[in-house]
């Protein structure tokens, strides 16, 4: 029993010791544990798995993945990072730009802004197609003078006072339809994900006239194409206490842990610990550096759960990203299974 004990921690658990990590490996596969039926099966894996949304912001996503292997949910999360495509501008025209800003920190500048268009409605733009088309490009325009406020009081040294448009903004940028895009996106609010990204500083007499081209693009190309500012996971924590904790032992415990982690129950005048929220802790480890408590508590993580946590540039809801990660992801998988249905059999 013991040694069953051991093999399932093993092939469910990851270990953490006070000076390493334990079962990092995945061993569950065919015919490495006597007794254990691990070839993959459909019906067992359907069974198994599950996503779980856990919370649910305007921009962010929090989602449990439960059975899957590492590699599947790293190939998710890569997905997201570099391969849901995003608009972004990708050429910028500059007929007058007198700021301080050169014009090439300028149109870095322009391209890093996100830009709130859904990819889904237009095509990637054919290579070397210098001239975009209403179904491959959205174009913008950033026209803006800084004057003198000729109302403002003499004394004053506040440039907010002193100048109009002393400060350009993503706001100023402004969607120029090409061809027939007015028919095409009749209802269509293409636009700076934020209005208050600041761009460039001016004063009086420089201007800033530019035209920029938005394209079609993934992450895997360039940065400006990530539709999310993160994409992560981590397993789920288990902690255990391998025997009762209490008063000023369990008040020890409590502190050594992130806040929810574990509660102090008051049993027949006794003040005992126990582990309320695993889930919330971020395993700092820093019971193993009290003697009387290191041996009383096992720390792991549990092999086959994924906790995901999705933030979206503001270009699509990350619900939407996700999804889009799994078409992409299933995708790849057709076209792997169409390779090998190619490959000619001796």
């Amino acid at each position: 029993m013991a040694a069953k004990r051991g093999t399932d921690e093993m092939r469910d658990r990851v270990v953490l010791g006070e000076f390493g990590v334990r079962n990092v490996h995945t061993t569950d596969f065919p015919g490495n544990y006597p007794g254990y039926e691990d070839a993959w099966d459909q019906r067992r894996f359907e069974e198994a798995f599950r996503v779980d949304i856990i919370r649910e912001e305007e921009g962010a996503l929090e989602f449990d993945m439960v059975g899957i292997d590492a590699a599947i949910a790293n190939a998710f999360r890569r997905i997201l990072l570099a391969e849901v495509p995003t608009m972004a501008v990708e050429k910028v025209f500059v007929y007058n730009n007198t700021s301080i800003v050169q014009d090439e920190i300028l149109a870095h500048r322009l391209g890093l802004i996100p830009i709130r268009a859904d990819p889904r409605l237009f095509e990637y733009r054919n290579q070397g197609d210098e001239e975009g088309t209403e179904i491959d490009t959205l174009q913008f325009q950033l026209k803006i003078k800084c004057s003198r406020n000729p109302q403002a009081a003499k004394e004053s040294s506040d440039p907010n006072e002193l100048y109009f448009n002393h400060k350009v903004y993503s706001k100023h940028m402004t969607w120029v339809p090409l061809g027939n895009q007015t028919d095409l996106f009749p209802d269509a609010d293409f636009r700076p994900v934020h209005d208050d990204i600041l761009i460039a500083l001016l004063r009086p007499g420089q201007e800033i006239d530019v035209l920029m081209h938005c394209v079609k693009g993934i992450g895997k190309d360039h940065a400006k194409f990530s539709p999310v500012a993160t994409a992560s996971y981590r397993l789920l924590p288990d902690i255990t206490l391998l025997q009762p904790i209490e008063d000023e032992a369990a008040e020890m415990l409590q502190k050594c842990f992130s806040p929810g982690v574990i509660e102090i129950q008051n049993i027949k005048g006794k003040k005992v610990a126990r582990v309320a929220n695993a889930r919330l802790d971020t395993f700092s480890r820093e019971v193993f550096r009290h003697e009387s408590l290191k041996n009383l508590v096992r720390l792991a993580r549990v092999r086959n759960h994924y906790i995901f946590s999705v933030e979206s540039t503001g270009i699509l809801p990350p619900d939407v990203l996700v999804s889009e990660a799994i078409k992409i992801l299933m995708g790849k998988c057709q076209r792997f299974l169409n390779e090998l249905d190619s490959v000619p059999m001796e």
